[in-house]
């Protein structure tokens, strides 16, 4: 089935509907919803790729083998495309740092030593000293002052609300 020439193969709709043993028109529903994208000649004719081909096997797999509708086939093709996508990130991020630690502490220790805040860690800690609230017997407005400077009474509490 593969063209001649050393680039790389693409097929016609009616060569991948043989080889797959499916109908021309389930592949142009297949692109109709999003699951395909063959490539077009100038001539609007629709090629596959290996790509396409790999991607039309897992569909085939999903549907013939497994029972799973069209939604759920683009939702798992969405969700492999995303785990795909961090795969290459944490890759990335991995390599990131073994470059990292292949320099070493000390140049890790330089680099400190010229940042532009210096602090240690425990000047990053926040200590709060005050008593949580609600451990206080009195309520909140006890030490209000009134506008004279003198002592607000406190605010009365509801019956209910006697201890």
């Amino acid at each position: 089935m593969p063209g001649k020439g050393t680039g790389p193969a693409y097929y016609m709709i009616s060569a991948v509907a043989r080889r797959y043993d499916i109908h021309p028109q389930t592949l142009r529903l297949y692109e109709r919803e999003g699951l395909l994208k063959p490539s077009r000649t100038d001539g609007n004719t629709r090629l596959y790729s290996d790509a396409d081909l790999a991607q039309l096997e897992t569909i085939l797999t999903l549907t013939r083998e497994l029972g799973v509708n069209l939604a759920g086939v683009e939702i798992i093709l969405n969700m492999r495309t995303k785990m795909d996508r961090m795969q290459s990130e944490v890759n990335e991020f991995m390599a990131y740092a073994k470059r990292e630690l292949a320099r070493g502490l000390g140049d890790w220790e330089q680099r400190l030593g010229t940042a532009l805040v210096r602090s240690s860690p425990t000047d990053l800690v926040r200590t709060d000293r005050r008593a949580p609230a609600g451990d206080s017997e009195q309520p909140a407005d006890v030490n209000r002052q009134t506008s004279e400077g003198r002592r607000a009474p406190p605010a009365s509490r509801p019956p209910s609300a006697a201890r």
